[in-house]
């Protein structure tokens, strides 16, 4: 079975790091909200758009799901 997005990106987590993955990892753990079970790039998307106000370029989260799909 595939793992989720947010699994995956949960390996990125690396708490006091500056790296830009690893804030977005690190911010996502906290966020309630965030999509955990979706595979889906629209349906995430959306969401941070919407949500995210951690997230301070959608540059990252696009490198982060592009990471996500080859793996």
């Amino acid at each position: 079975m595939r793992r989720t997005f947010y699994q995956f990106l949960m390996t990125k987590r690396n708490p006091g790091s500056i790296d830009p993955e690893a804030e977005f990892a690190n911010n996502a753990f906290y966020d309630q909200s965030f999509p955990k079970q979706s595979t889906d790039f629209e349906e995430i998307s959306k969401y941070l758009e919407e949500n995210a106000g951690y997230l301070p370029s959608m540059d990252i989260f696009d490198k982060v799901f592009n990471e996500y799909r080859e793996s």
